[in-house]
């Protein structure tokens, strides 16, 4: 799910479910964290409300949470860039994700 980019940052693999009847992160899809968005995939609006959903749910600032790769694709590559706050946004996640 999460894998190290560099000291301050992570790769996190994202499955986004468009069209949810509300906004939604938590869960596994595989070995990707779900995120469930009430914006269509229509002009990237859901990849961008994915992206805006899981920064918030992490404490970031949208700006922190970038598309890596898979901007036509329900799987997506996000890099979480978290300087100073690594080890709690790596808690964070593990809450996301379940037991």
């Amino acid at each position: 799910m999460a894998d190290r980019e560099e000291p301050e940052s992570l790769r996190v693999g994202l499955r986004v479910r468009p069209g949810a009847s509300r906004t939604r992160v938590g869960g596994l899809y595989g070995e990707d964290l779900v995120v469930a968005v009430t914006a269509r995939a229509v002009d990237g609006k859901a990849t961008q409300a994915a992206l805006r959903a899981l920064a918030e749910v992490l404490g970031l600032r949208p700006r922190q949470v970038t598309l890596v790769s898979g901007a036509t694709s329900r799987h997506k590559v996000a890099l979480v860039q978290a300087p100073g706050q690594l080890e709690r946004v790596r808690a964070r996640l593990a809450e996301l994700t379940g037991p």
